[in-house]
C-alpha cells in the first residue's frame, strides 16, 4: 500500500514538473509532435481530404461534448464557456503526459484558480473520467457483437463494483460522501449519452485515417477493436507510441487490415489529435497567458463542504 501510494507521488511530482516548467512542457510536446510526424512520414500512401473529413467530427466531440459533459457534472458554478476552455487547455498537457494525467491535473489546478478546495476538485475529475469510461463501454456494447465477452464482462463488473462502493460511502459515511459531486440519475445519464457521441466521432476520426491509407472496415468491427484497445490504455506510454496505439494496430490487422495500413492509420490517428489541440487549446492556453481571460473566486457550496 505504501509502495503504491509512492508511486502515486512521484507520478503526481512528475506531472506537476510538466505543467509548471515551461521548459520541459515545450521539449515535451515537440518530442511528442515530432514522433507523430515520424510514424507519419513511414506510412506510403496518404490522402488527406479524407483524414480532414473525419477530422471535424472527433474536433466536436472532443472539445464540444466532452467538456459539455465535464460542465453537466460539474458542481464548480463555472459557466459552459469557462469549461471549454479549461478543457481544451488540457489536452495539449494530456497528450505529452502518461495516462493523459496532465489534463486531469490542469483541470484539477484550473478548478482550485476559482476558489474549489482540492478535494472536491479531484473529485469532479475522477466523476468525469468514470463516466467518460462508463459510456465507452457502453458504446462499445452497443456496437460490439465481435468484442470479445470476457472484457466486456470485466468491464461491466468493475463499473458495477465502483457503484456500489460509491452507494456504500453514501450510506455509512454522509459526512464524507457530502464533499464528493454526487450527480442525479438525469445527469449521469446525459454524461453517459455524451460519452456515447464523442466515441462515435472519434470511430469517425479512424474511419477517415483508414481510408486515408487506402482501406477500410466494417464500424462495428472497428467499434469493437478500438474499445478492446483501451484496455491497454492502463499501461504508461506517450501518445503515439503508447500500448493502446500497439493494440490497436492490432486489433486492426487482426480484422483483415494489412499491417501497413493498419499502422498508418493509428499513426495517421495520432498526428490528427495534435491538430485541434494546437489550434484551440493552445490558443486558449495563449490568451489565457495574454490575460485576456481571468477566473473571479467566488465562494461555492462545494468548497464549504471540502
Amino acid at each position: 500500500m505504501r509502495a503504491g501510494h509512492q508511486q502515486f507521488s512521484a507520478l503526481r511530482r512528475w506531472a506537476w514538473t510538466i505543467i509548471g516548467n515551461r521548459t520541459v512542457r515545450v521539449a515535451a510536446l515537440l518530442g511528442a509532435v515530432g514522433l507523430s510526424l515520424w510514424n507519419v512520414e513511414r506510412v506510403p500512401h496518404t490522402a488527406v481530404v479524407p483524414a480532414m473529413i473525419g477530422l471535424l467530427p472527433f474536433a466536436i466531440g472532443k472539445y464540444v461534448l466532452c467538456p459539455l459533459r465535464w460542465h453537466s457534472l460539474s458542481t464548480s458554478g463555472r459557466s459552459r464557456c469557462w469549461h471549454l476552455r479549461a478543457y481544451a487547455e488540457s489536452e495539449i498537457l494530456g497528450l505529452i503526459s502518461p495516462w493523459h494525467a496532465g489534463a486531469d491535473l490542469w483541470r484539477i489546478h484550473r478548478l482550485e484558480g476559482t476558489g474549489v478546495r482540492r478535494a472536491p476538485a479531484v473529485a469532479e475529475v475522477a466523476l468525469d473520467r468514470f463516466v467518460g469510461t462508463v459510456g465507452l463501454t457502453c458504446a462499445v456494447a452497443v456496437c460490439g457483437v465481435a468484442f470479445p465477452r470476457t472484457v466486456l464482462i470485466v468491464a461491466l463488473t468493475l463499473a458495477a463494483v465502483v457503484l456500489a462502493v460509491a452507494l456504500i460511502v453514501n450510506r455509512r459515511h454522509p459526512r464524507l460522501a457530502g464533499r464528493w459531486p454526487w450527480p442525479s440519475p438525469k445527469v449521469f445519464a446525459s454524461g453517459i449519452l455524451l460519452s456515447v457521441g464523442y466515441q462515435a466521432t472519434i470511430l469517425g476520426l479512424l474511419i477517415g485515417a483508414l481510408h486515408a491509407v487506402g482501406d477500410s472496415v466494417s464500424a462495428f468491427q472497428l467499434a469493437a477493436v478500438f474499445g478492446a484497445s483501451q484496455l491497454a490504455g492502463a499501461l504508461p506510454g506517450v501518445h503515439g507510441a503508447s500500448p493502446r496505439e500497439g493494440a490497436l494496430v492490432a486489433g486492426l490487422a487482426s480484422i483483415g487490415v494489412p499491417w501497413t495500413a493498419a499502422f498508418g492509420a493509428v499513426a495517421l490517428t495520432a498526428i490528427l489529435y495534435w491538430i485541434p489541440a494546437l489550434l484551440i487549446g493552445g490558443t486558449f492556453l495563449f490568451l489565457r497567458w495574454r490575460g485576456w481571460f481571468t477566473d473571479p473566486v467566488l465562494a461555492r457550496p462545494a468548497d464549504q463542504l471540502a
